[in-house]
């Protein structure tokens, strides 16, 4: 039998450390390796396996047309298997200036994640020859000064995007789980002769998920240190979704917990840092004023607002125009624009990529696509806190209005019941709205024309920020107002809604329609097992408000037409209700209904005025 080593003295010859070779072991890499009791036995002559980290490139798709990357956030992946748009001049830009540290904030899903894996892929060293990835690309032929810095540094790569949980606990052991992974990723460190004994002991510890708050604060330092010693070359940090677990901590009460380690953490690897190469960071927020960069002057931001990389982030029409050609739908391009166009970041109009992606993916047929998967309570908390020109506003932005606003794209989470008015710059940063005519304002904020960017929005906009006023029914008021609304029972409805509207907030006297029809619309979507809900859609000669429409013909359709002034008389609230009413037949709301079969339609004319409320009805059944 051929002589054996143990791990342990095979992780010492072959710098590597001891966990990852009981993995090759157990999978059966390790040519010869035999299990003895609990351990396992590996014959002396094997030599050190390779580090395949990284995926080989694989070939290219032989198909017609490359599928799309839905959810791919990889960039070996996305750039060889899928349709890729080539954002590598990103690295370009970056070098031509050369900050010690950048911070990127777009919305959720505008491509963050993906960039900065390019980013890790270029500058990263790795036993595989990466620069195959990028041979094709743009940055390639910008000369041997870019191409030199390709496989020249050790990386240092984290991603928050998935620390979401409700208590400080929870998300510290998540925190010590995603750093772990990422140290345990550099494994050659563990047994490095370049590296100190305390050094090697911390890294460990944090390794193998034994660190306390103290230890994993000092883990990019830690980390950089280590790279630095072992390879000679200062480390590059990357840092996506940073904002994740802060805006979790406001929202779960454990903010003050979380600031505090993200300011030592950071403070550690990204502030006077001898071992610091650059670092690169992606969030929503800047979150600058939190102190979490404090006395970070090397710090560079490149918000929504900013020219900077303005283009890498999102798609721009020239990259849709060849997207569109590529699959045949050139003919699409209007539909395309109406939905997904209409961002703006810096001097660059950007398209949705999220939702062009699935509009491609799912035949060209236009719907929402995209949902903020951030931000949403901040965004409920602040209505929650609204006044009645906040409501006015968000009127007037889905009437496809625009109006000056002050945005601050460092608006941090207290300020939102400080200043219920940053909801505007919330909506901005999380992608809601689209900022035009940009100038700074003598306080050092930006003073810009907002509006709502695109068809997409209004969808969302509705169904994700105006139904968050659903919150303040209480159930069992909205159980007794839908089932007046099912039955036809005008008076009961009437008497239900007044009865709501004088327990709940004073804001409710001046509030315009748009309250009212969030607040029907949030009172209706228990109704969804048994209805489709719709609002502000076509049908007959115009736009209903809310429409009921019945999955089994045998149940009653529901139109529900909304009208507001303020200061009026009982008698002229009940002019107003009946104009509802009577607009609903004016313009045949009831078409889409008929067409699908529906015989029997409950219409209702619903008017406010403050806290009082006047309805009228009628039914059609056959």
């Amino acid at each position: 039998m051929a002589e054996m080593m143990t791990v342990k003295q095979a992780s010492e010859r072959w710098n590597i450390f001891d966990s990852r070779i009981t993995k090759l072991c157990r999978e059966g890499k390790i040519p010869g390796a035999v299990k003895d009791g609990k351990s396992w036995l590996i014959p002396v002559d094997t030599p050190k396996p390779a580090d395949n980290r990284y995926k080989k490139q694989p070939n290219k798709l032989k198909q017609e047309k490359l599928p799309l990357p839905v959810g791919v956030s990889e960039y070996r992946v996305a750039s060889t298997q899928y349709y890729y748009i080539d954002k590598t001049m990103m690295i370009k830009d970056f070098l031509d200036e050369r900050p010690m540290v950048s911070l990127f904030t777009r919305p959720r899903r505008f491509g963050k994640t993906l960039n900065m894996d390019m980013l890790k892929t270029f500058f990263e060293k790795s036993d595989e020859d990466t620069s195959v990835y990028f041979q094709d690309k743009a940055i390639w032929n910008c000369g041997e000064r870019y191409r030199s810095y390709q496989g020249k540094y050790p990386v240092i790569f984290v991603s928050f995007k998935d620390i979401k949980f409700d208590s400080w606990d929870l998300t510290f052991e998540m925190l010590k789980a995603v750093i772990g992974t990422e140290f345990e990723r550099h494994f050659e460190l563990a047994n490095s002769d370049k590296c100190s004994e305390m050094d090697k002991k911390q890294y460990r510890k944090i390794a193998e998920r034994e660190a306390d708050i103290v230890s994993l604060s000092g883990a990019f330092d830690v980390l950089s240190r280590m790279l630095y010693r072992h390879y000679g070359q200062k480390a590059i940090i990357i840092i996506d979704e940073y904002d994740i677990p802060i805006q979790q901590g406001h929202s779960k009460g454990f903010y003050d917990e979380v600031v505090d380690f993200m300011r030592n953490l950071f403070s550690g690897g990204l502030k006077d840092n001898p071992a610091l190469a650059f670092g690169f960071l992606t969030g929503i927020l800047r979150v600058a004023k939190e102190s979490i960069f404090s006395g970070l002057n090397n710090l560079v931001v490149n918000s929504i607002l900013d020219e900077s990389y303005s283009q890498y982030f999102g798609f721009t029409k020239s990259d849709i125009e060849q997207m569109a050609l590529y699959y045949s739908a050139k003919d699409k391009m209007t539909e395309l624009c109406e939905w997904y166009d209409g961002y703006r970041f810096g001097d660059t109009e950007i398209f949705n990529p999220w939702s062009v992606i699935n509009y491609f993916k799912n035949g060209c047929k236009p719907r929402a696509f995209w949902q903020s998967t951030g931000s949403n309570e901040i965004i409920s908390e602040v209505i929650a806190c609204a006044d009645e020109s906040i409501y006015e506003r968000l009127e007037k932005l889905l009437q496809g209005d625009k109006f000056r606003a002050l945005i601050d794209t460092g608006v941090i989470y207290p300020q939102i019941k400080i200043n219920p008015s940053s909801i505007y710059s919330f909506l901005l940063v999380a992608g809601y709205l689209k900022a035009e005519n940009a100038e700074i304002s003598s306080s050092g904020d930006f003073l810009c024309d907002i509006s709502l960017p695109n068809k997409e929005i209004k969808a969302v906009y509705n169904k994700e920020i105006l139904q968050k006023l659903n919150a303040i029914v209480p159930q069992s008021s909205a159980v007794e107002i839908q089932e007046a609304i099912y039955t036809n029972d005008s008076k009961r409805l009437q008497q239900q809604l007044r009865k709501l509207l004088l327990q709940s907030a004073s804001s409710f006297d001046t509030v315009g329609e748009l309250f009212f029809h969030g607040l029907f619309l949030g009172i209706c979507a228990i109704f969804d097992d048994q209805y489709y809900v719709t609002s502000n859609r076509e049908s007959g000669e115009g736009r209903f408000d809310i429409q009921l429409m019945p999955k089994n013909n045998s149940r009653p359709g529901v139109l529900i037409e909304l009208k507001s002034k303020k200061d009026l008389s009982k008698e002229q609230l009940d002019t107003l209700a009946q104009e509802a009413l009577n607009q609903i037949n004016e313009r045949q709301y009831d078409t889409e209904m008929k067409t699908h079969g529906i015989t029997t339609i409950f219409r209702y004319g619903a008017a406010f005025s403050g806290k009082n409320v006047a309805i009228c009805s009628e039914s059609e059944m056959k």
